[in-house]
């Protein structure tokens, strides 16, 4: 099951100066493991890196990887770079500047389909077509995926008043998002129909001109999918493993994103623990005293955000408006608790992002800043939090019906 609120909290992707439950259990594991294997070989393994993105982007705390798409049963394919790795969202979209294939266009009642997906930090927006994709030696065939144009279709006001379009290299700072988290679908049964009440945003729409699009019903299989729930095996979640960052920054990191969980002997749960979600893709995250129940792990959020800074207590920076600058660095500590009660604390840092960004880095393990000015308050577990650590992300099944993190 899905909502429309997962859609706004389960991504935020911020640049910075460029209802299940399982068995219930309790651990003190949330701290970074003691030992850290990191798979770099294998079908279902494709390399990751945190290197800024294209060129002339400089985009911190990003983990990118490349997709390899093709014609719908046909040898004729292209391999796209620079693909954000995004496990708060679900579903492949790809700039269409970076887009060079001719693939098959989308239709409902004759007319293309297009969408609007809202983000936290803006919106995307473009035609939905279909692909083969590829990852590793994975493949999922007649895939939905949005191409992500301003052009091609005029926007409705509905969809442009969420934000800011993501449609260009400049704003999205990366060819693409590769969406791997918790749903099958990027809107599940809330898409099925159309939504009428006031509030509610309508993600898919038909366009019977460039300048007229009317908002549809969009039946699961014509839903821009995550891809790898479509894979032949290894479907269900991946693991994105990336090593320690050693002294708070460095230039470049190298990792991998594993598909599959307890699929092959390199993607083993071992020790780490399950906590699973809600219905819409967020756990329970305590600071300070008080329980933030709208709380999530995203790798395409390039920072700890929580809070804002009279209630964090870490000083705002002044000229990288939203980050935190605090004098010193500050050490902290929270604790996540899943729906089926598992709970563990994690322990991180805050430095002053001044003082990171004198040096041209790209990873930096202590990098922070505020969810929101305004109640209802989250924590985002961004890319620092995967840094020194595997963290899992489990598809939604029958035996986790919103999926599960584990780590």
């Amino acid at each position: 099951m899905f909502s429309l609120g997962a859609i706004f909290l389960a991504f935020a992707f911020l640049v910075g100066c460029g209802g299940g439950s399982s068995s219930s259990s309790s651990s003190s594991g949330g701290t970074t493991p003691t030992v850290q294997t990191i798979a770099t070989s294998g079908t279902n393994v494709a390399p990751i890196s945190v290197n800024g993105g294209p060129p002339g982007i400089d985009y911190e705390d990003a983990a990118f990887a490349s997709v390899t798409v093709c014609v719908p049963g046909t040898s004729t394919c292209q391999t796209v770079d620079n693909i954000l790795v995004d496990t708060g969202s679900s579903g492949l979209r790809i700039l269409s500047s970076a887009l060079t294939l001719p693939l098959p266009q989308q239709t409902s009642g004759g007319n293309p389909v297009v969408e609007c997906f809202p983000f936290v930090s803006g919106y995307t927006w473009g035609p939905v077509q279909t692909a083969d994709v590829e990852m590793a030696s994975e493949k999922a065939s007649s895939v939905p995926i949005q191409v992500l144009s301003d052009t091609d279709y005029t926007a409705p006001t509905a969809c442009t008043d969420t934000g800011t379009s993501s449609d260009t290299l400049a704003n999205l700072g990366a060819n693409g998002i590769v969406g791997v988290g918790l749903f099958a679908q990027d809107c599940g049964s809330y898409c099925q129909q159309v939504q009428t009440a006031a509030g509610d945003l309508n993600l898919y729409y038909e366009c019977s001109s460039s300048t007229n699009c009317q908002p549809i019903g969009e039946g699961l299989a014509q839903q821009v999918p995550n891809p790898v729930s479509l894979f032949a095996t290894d479907n269900n979640g991946v693991i994105l493993e990336l090593p320690a960052v050693s002294g708070g920054q460095e230039a470049t990191l190298s990792g991998s994103l594993v598909f599959g969980i307890g699929t092959q002997s390199n993607n083993a749960l071992g020790g780490a623990t399950i906590y699973t979600a809600d219905e819409y893709g967020n756990f329970t995250t305590t600071y300070s005293g008080t329980a933030y129940p709208d709380s999530f792990i995203d790798s395409g959020s390039n920072g700890y955000y929580f809070l804002d800074s009279s209630l964090a207590g870490i000083t705002e920076c002044g000229d990288y408006v939203g980050f935190y600058c605090p004098a010193t660095t500050q050490n902290f500590s929270a604790t996540n608790q899943g729906l089926n009660n598992a709970s563990g604390t994690v322990s991180f840092s805050i430095a002053n992002t001044d003082t990171l960004f004198e040096v041209n880095d790209f990873a930096y393990s202590e990098l922070g800043g505020v969810s929101g000015t305004a109640a209802p308050y989250y924590f985002d577990w961004g890319l620092p939090f995967f840094f020194g650590r595997n963290v899992y992300t489990g598809l939604q099944s029958a035996t986790y019906p919103n999926g599960y993190w584990a780590y």
